[in-house]
């Protein structure tokens, strides 16, 4: 099992600073008109650019073991944030990739990458509906 770790310290009104315990670090913050000073993400857009970020990481690890060569990939996620739920309860993936790979292994690399990113695990346990839409630029 291994353990990861965060710290979360106020630095002022609604500004927190969070780490890892390592050496990594970034501020988080509402918004001016929640009261913020917009230092940063607030914690739920954190939740979506890790979402996000892991399914880079993912994507990227998975095409290495495949041997394909992925010279550019962009990721755009929208997330809605029902008022009712209180929290995100829709994300939408728009992945733009250029590789070398056919249509079909593509295909593959996008499943396994959604089958293993332990973020999209935590969204879809929790219940969050999202949809994938993968745009290819041939090399």
């Amino acid at each position: 099992m291994v353990k990861l770790k965060a710290n979360a310290k106020l630095v002022k009104n609604y500004r927190i600073d969070v780490d890892d315990g390592r050496a990594h670090a970034i501020c988080l913050d509402l918004e001016e008109d929640s009261g913020g000073s917009n230092m940063g993400p607030s914690a739920l857009e954190l939740a979506v650019m890790s979402f996000a970020g892991c399914y880079a990481t993912i994507f990227m690890l998975t095409a290495e073991k495949m041997r394909a060569t992925v010279s550019e990939l962009e990721i755009k996620v929208e997330a809605l944030k029902s008022e009712q739920a209180g929290t995100i309860t829709e994300t939408k993936f728009d992945i733009m990739t250029k590789t070398d790979l056919p249509e079909d292994r593509i295909q593959r690399l996008h499943e396994l990458t959604v089958k293993g990113c332990p973020v999209g695990k935590l969204f879809e346990k929790a219940g969050v509906k999202t949809t994938y839409n993968v745009r290819i630029k041939k090399q």
